[in-house]
């Protein structure tokens, strides 16, 4: 039986600089075997090699986040293309919209994210997608790159309710879920949540971001995927354990994360 898998982390980032090693052991210590390293522009890309370098378990991706699309120059192209097309790498991105901070031009995130499905097709590698309050351009978005089989890849930290599921399941992705949805107010969330169907559910921390309800306002880190899951059996009516399994089974599938061990 597989652990627990968080598919979605930043351990790189500078909070975790001073108890990076405990992060891990407390993660292994709660059940978290295995943790993908999301990278968000050139640099922090390459600092989630570094990590996962040698760690079993640690699997990195790289990709520019929308909010550093106006980033997304030849050279920063490179570099993530570059990394992306190691062996080690089991995803591109993350990538997506962001209409609600709006840190880079609308234009500049919409051509940001196509280089990114671009790339990943080319590399048959899936891809991490992003939205906040941009819902229906990224579908649109995605409909147009969308091969025979729709899109391969994973709307991660879901946070829409189940009005807007049926898109992103119709283009064949995966739906990870975070932290918000052990929030109390977040009924639409716990809704969507009940509605994917078992074979494409996956659970993140997105940390150091979104601690799930008892530690909300702190640091997150992959331990706490455990209370998601949880949150997730609770919502499902399905044994936690039964969830563990199948969720880290999804993950295997989607990232290939059998073939990087």
């Amino acid at each position: 039986m597989n652990g627990i898998t968080d598919t979605h982390a930043h351990v790189y980032w500078k909070s975790f600089d001073d108890d990076r090693e405990a992060v891990f052991e407390r993660a292994r210590a709660a059940g978290v075997e295995r943790i993908v390293l999301v990278g968000t522009d050139p640099a922090t890309s390459l600092q989630a090699f570094e990590i996962a370098a040698g760690r079993a378990g640690v699997y990195p991706t790289a990709g520019i986040h929308p909010h550093d699309a106006s980033g997304s120059t030849a050279s920063a192209r490179g570099a993530i293309a570059e990394l992306c097309g190691r062996p080690e790498c089991v995803a591109v991105g993350e990538t997506g919209l962001d209409f609600f901070k709006e840190f880079s031009p609308r234009e500049a995130q919409e051509t940001n994210l196509r280089w990114h499905l671009e790339l990943a097709g080319k590399l048959d590698k899936p891809v991490i997608l992003h939205c906040r309050d941009a819902h229906e351009r990224l579908v649109a978005i995605l409909r147009e790159h969308a091969g025979p089989r729709g899109v391969r890849g994973v709307m991660h930290c879901y946070s829409m309710g189940p009005d807007e599921l049926p898109a992103y399941l119709e283009l064949g992705l995966y739906i990870s879920f975070s932290g918000m949805v052990t929030y109390p107010k977040n009924d639409r969330n716990r809704a969507a949540a009940r509605a994917v169907p078992p074979d494409r559910l996956l659970v993140e921390t997105d940390c150091p971001f979104l601690a799930p309800q008892s530690a909300r306002g702190q640091r997150n880190e992959p331990a706490l995927v455990v209370e998601v899951l949880e949150e997730l059996a609770r919502v499902r009516s399905e044994p936690r354990a039964r969830l563990a399994e199948s969720t880290s089974t999804n993950a295997s599938r989607l990232f290939s994360l059998l073939e990087n061990r």
